[in-house]
């Protein structure tokens, strides 16, 4: 199966965890030359995450970027240069609730995110201190989050128990449906709710009437199963290689991981010089 041809492909939406920087939350001269090269080629470059928007902020100027931002998975979209709002998406602050409460409920470790505000209520629990380094800013500690559910863009499930971060997100997703929330993994111990049309599909086709591009234009490359929803809506799909079987075998190519340089060897061969290789990708 061969790549589409380079001029077929007008954008390229990245993921930004295990997929543009390293495992230690590096852009590697690589990848930022990459994402240069194809401003040079006349292709846009987009980025989207469950991160907030201000976790996304040391990226913007690397990368040149002159598209919107597309944070919480879909959920707040901002303009890169100051960061002010284009559009949000919140839960109903009835969802929000429950979906605290559910999270609770299965001895998960809960957080809630309000526009660019990130709320917790043990600064010591798993993973925090790790976040913190990872988008630049502390959290605020709360006793509890009743007062905050009016505006949440985002409520984090955390545990290193994998096997119950999944059986929760089967349960968020049996117990709401999908006209309530997206529930979905964005690391393997984070669990996303948000509102339904915040999914990394949903941004495909927001990022498509936004900057007037056609969904088969638009390439897409991720690592979880977060990001199987945008390769659905995309013309070309890249996964990388330290995403799991099940995310690969969604995508239409497969790249190496995201500590050999993935991410670049992914745009340098599938995007911007197309050539005749099988549909599993380069390992």
């Amino acid at each position: 199966m061969n790549p589409p041809q380079a001029s077929s492909i007008a954008l390229l939406l990245a993921d930004v965890d295990g997929t543009l920087v390293t495992k230690d939350k590096v852009l590697t001269e690589r990848a930022r030359a990459a994402v240069h090269k194809l401003h040079e080629a006349g292709i846009a470059f987009a980025i989207t995450s469950g991160r907030p928007p201000l976790g996304m902020k040391m990226l913007i100027e690397p990368l040149a970027l002159i598209t919107p931002v597309a944070g919480f998975n879909g959920g707040l979209f901002v303009q890169p240069g100051d960061l002010s709002i284009i559009e949000q998406r919140v839960l109903p602050p009835d969802i929000a609730r429950r979906s605290v409460q559910l999270i609770a409920e299965h001895n998960l470790d809960v957080w809630v995110y309000s526009g660019n505000q990130w709320y917790v209520r043990d600064p010591k629990a798993p993973h925090v201190e790790r976040e913190a380094w990872t988008v630049k800013f502390e959290p605020t500690v709360v006793e509890n989050f009743d007062n905050l559910l009016e505006t949440v863009a985002k409520v984090v499930g955390v545990s290193d128990d994998f096997d119950l971060v999944a059986r929760t997100e089967n349960d968020a997703r049996y117990t709401f449906g999908p006209g309530d929330v997206s529930a979905a993994r964005s690391q393997p111990y984070y669990l996303d709710i948000t509102h339904p049309l915040a999914n990394k599909g949903a941004v495909v086709e927001w990022l498509s009437a936004r900057l007037a591009i056609p969904t088969s234009a638009i390439a897409t490359i991720g690592d979880m199963p977060n990001d199987v929803l945008m390769f659905a809506k995309s013309g070309l799909s890249i996964a990388m290689g330290n995403a799991s079987p099940e995310v690969q075998r969604t995508a239409r190519y497969v790249t190496d991981t995201n500590e050999n340089e993935g991410f670049a060897r992914a745009v340098e061969r599938y995007v911007l010089a197309p050539q005749a290789v099988s549909s599993t990708g380069e390992k």
